[in-house]
């Protein structure tokens, strides 16, 4: 039986063109009681420089909400806007902004029990509505450290639209690669007697479904923004439900992690370095990567190892790496040889494989 019975859900998820014009109006909607409630709006500073006039409407809407920017997405930062919001009786977080900017303050509401709402400048990743924050710990170590999910998610289409590309394609990979997790935590599931939670199960099931089958092609085209933001809250979601993270990371992650913790001089985003790996991930699955490599293809996303400078030996080193990134977790690594020369050729079919 699993223990994890209480969870917690956005009461408030709104896709749609300029949003942000009227976020005031959509809060009222969903959680009145907030409206009027000393607020605070955390973001980063070019982003306050580029989008001056939505975010100054937002902080006027919210009472003349002060916006702070913030330097790293650091633990210390996370705790630090929680003590001023507790010192001053701030009473509701905003966060507007890229992954780095969420997961700082979604942890900072979670310390001070402030209401927070996620209002995302890009769609490179899960983190907006998952029960986590990435932040950094010393130096250039980062930790995922468990949080309370967000009270309301509120998309601009139109925002989304012009963010850089690479952001977006971003967001599809991590999507993508729910694919291999979902197989990786079934496995898990069957060698330790563990339970995988369905509902959680079926939710990041349709998170992957929803963009992999989507018939809109168009990256900058409201409709698929719409499924895409949907996609990356239901995985939260799913994350939330599980009580890990489970439904959306498996051994395709491991491989990401140990970029990150290894070759941190190797400049991927986290969603294309788990895209990359979904690709062996498959075959060591005995499944076919046909179809991703297909999909992945058709919507310009580069899984090429070469084109982020990552060479047959330290491929190889990051998969042997991956296996002990996260000791404890069982995905399709636990019982798959480590082979430098299978490795090899698959990487020579990523990397040819035009």
């Amino acid at each position: 039986m699993n223990q994890h019975t209480r969870f917690n859900l956005p009461l408030c998820l709104t896709v749609e063109e300029d949003a942000f014009f009227h976020s005031d109006e959509i809060i009222k909607r969903y959680i009145p009681d907030i409206i009027g409630q000393k607020t605070i709006v955390i973001s980063e500073q070019f982003l306050i420089d580029i989008y001056r006039e939505k975010i100054m409407d937002i902080s006027s809407d919210f009472g003349g909400a002060e916006v702070m920017a913030i330097q790293r997405a650091s633990f210390d930062e996370a705790v630090a806007i929680a003590k001023k919001v507790c010192i001053e009786d701030i009473r509701v977080i905003i966060g507007i902004g890229g992954g780095r900017v969420l997961d700082t303050a979604k942890y900072a509401a979670h310390i001070s029990k402030a209401v927070y709402i996620c209002m995302p400048t890009s769609l490179s990743n899960d983190s907006l509505a998952s029960p986590f924050s990435v932040l950094e710990t010393e130096g250039a170590a980062r930790k995922t450290i468990a949080c309370k999910i967000p009270a309301a998610i509120i998309v601009d289409t139109n925002m989304i639209i012009n963010a850089p590309i690479g952001q977006t394609l971003s967001g599809i990979g991590d999507t993508i690669a729910k694919h291999t997790a979902l197989f990786d935590w079934k496995l898990s599931a069957a060698r330790t007697s563990g339970n995988v939670e369905d509902f959680a199960y079926a939710l990041a099931r349709m998170s992957y479904d929803s963009v992999y089958h989507c018939d809109e092609k168009d990256l900058k085209n409201h409709v698929f923004i719409r499924i895409l933001s949907r996609a990356l809250v239901m995985g939260g979601l799913a994350m939330e439900i599980a009580g890990s993270s489970r439904p959306c990371s498996g051994s395709e992650h491991l491989f990401a992690h140990a970029i990150e913790e290894y070759y941190p001089e190797i400049k991927i985003s986290h969603g294309l370095a788990v895209a990359m790996g979904s690709i062996p991930a498959c075959i060591f699955q005995g499944q076919s990567p046909d179809g991703l490599i297909g999909f992945f293809r058709t919507y310009g996303l580069d899984y090429h190892p070469a084109s982020y400078g990552i060479s047959e030996e330290m491929f190889a080193d990051i998969w042997l790496k991956a296996r002990d990134v996260r000791p404890g977790r069982i995905t399709i690594l636990s019982e798959t040889p480590h082979d430098p020369s299978q490795l090899r050729e698959i990487y020579q079919r990523m990397v040819e494989s035009e």
